[in-house]
């Protein structure tokens, strides 16, 4: 079987995605872009996903991919250089994930949104406030932190902005992994903030840092349409091999009917467990529209729950 494209589906002004879109700047890679919608129902991707709703997914052939953090990981095992990790910088970088998409990643979404708020479609605000801040999300209750979270912001973006101090980039002269999961912060907020430029501009190193950044580029998008997509999954394979995971603390075993599920919430994707390791799960599963397909997941952040 020929290679198979890398497939984004996404849409451009997602956040989250602008640190892939980075990744494939780094790694010049081409690439085939098919835009979702912002909102569900996203007919065209559940058949991938099996109920997965968040952006992006990434898919080759019939392998779908959930999650930055799985995507990521995926993009540097297939395509190692130029690495996301230079001056051998593996391991640990992946932790600074779990500090911008975590604590640092509330911060920004909160001043962002409550930014937003007085422009942002009723519909937008219903779907995203439960989505980033629980059931009981409200808009009073986010709007009274919007000051104590601009200011761990700044604190935040002053530990970026102290790391660039005669640097290039975030682990010397070429870009890595922790330049794409900084810099989506930044652009996030730079677009969102009315006083966005105010805002950075205390920032000196930040700023030369995010326009070298951003001319990376996004490396080669060419447009595909869902249905193309949807086509592409449906003639292909899962090229996954299986895998069992001996030291897995919780004991599932390759060939289990389970779910997976975002531990914050949402829905469960069901399939038989294909393979695992301590940084991925991925199961198989059946679609009328596409066949079998592999879905992957990080283990972090994700539960496993088997079938009654």
């Amino acid at each position: 079987m020929p290679d198979q494209p890398v497939i984004l589906h996404h849409y451009p002004q997602s956040p989250v995605t602008e640190k892939v879109r980075v990744v494939l700047g780094i790694k010049a890679l081409t690439w085939k872009s098919v835009i979702i919608p912002r909102l569900p129902p996203k007919p065209n991707l559940m058949p991938l996903t099996g109920g997965y709703r968040l952006t992006p997914v990434m898919q080759i052939g019939a392998d779908i991919y959930c999650d930055t953090k799985c995507i990521l990981r995926e993009l540097q095992r297939r395509f190692p250089e130029p690495t996301l990790f230079p001056g051998g910088a593996d391991g640990l970088a992946w932790g600074v994930g779990e500090w911008t998409d975590g604590p640092l990643f509330q911060d920004v979404v909160t001043v962002g949104l409550v930014e937003m708020i007085p422009k942002m479609p009723p519909e937008f605000l219903a779907d995203r406030g439960p989505l980033y801040f629980g059931a009981d999300f409200s808009v009073p209750a986010i709007q009274a932190r919007y000051t104590e979270c601009l200011a761990n912001v700044r604190t935040q973006f002053g530990w970026m902005d102290e790391r660039l101090t005669a640097r290039d980039f975030m682990l010397g002269t070429a870009p890595g992994l922790p330049d794409a999961l900084a810099y989506y912060l930044v652009w996030f907020l730079r677009d969102r903030m009315a006083e966005g430029d105010t805002f950075l501009g205390q920032f000196k190193n930040l700023i030369p840092w995010e326009t070298r950044v951003r001319e990376i580029g996004h490396g080669q998008p060419e447009e595909m349409s869902d249905l193309a997509a949807l086509d592409i999954a449906r003639d292909a394979t899962p090229q996954t091999a299986e895998q069992a995971d001996p030291g897995d603390p919780t004991g599932f075993q390759v060939g289990e009917a389970v779910t997976i599920e975002p531990a914050p919430g949402g829905p469960a994707v069901a399939g038989l467990l294909h393979s695992l390791s301590a940084n991925h799960a991925a199961i198989l599963r059946q679609d009328p529209q596409v066949g079998q397909v592999c879905v992957h997941f990080p283990r972090l952040g994700y539960r496993i729950r088997r079938q009654a």
